[in-house]
């Protein structure tokens, strides 16, 4: 399930704070060393979080030139929270009709 995916992507802090830093940089994106500084890593240390993130749909890279531009896709985590939210009125509802008046 993507959901689960994109949960498990963001759960670790250092892809959840390059996911934030590149959402915050939209539409233009930064390179793995702007990104790297940005987290307080290596560049060297970011590919892993970038296959992770990439994965799960938020993440994509462009090449221009020589360098690559990442980007923050944010369309994974509108269909999570439109799940979420969903699940969460319709638990409302449950609980409102079990409840006593």
């Amino acid at each position: 399930m993507q959901a689960m995916r994109v949960m498990s992507a963001l759960a670790q802090p250092t892809r959840l704070q390059v996911w934030r830093t590149l959402v915050d940089r939209l539409p233009d994106g930064m390179t793995a060393g702007d990104i790297a500084k940005a987290v307080d890593m290596s560049k060297n240390g970011m590919s892993p979080h970038f296959a992770i993130l990439s994965a799960a749909g938020l993440l994509s890279a462009e090449k221009v030139g020589r360098m690559v531009i990442y980007r923050a896709e944010t369309a994974q985590v509108e269909d999570l929270s439109a799940f979420l939210s969903d699940a969460c009125e319709r638990g409302r509802g449950t609980r409102a009709a079990t409840e006593p008046e």
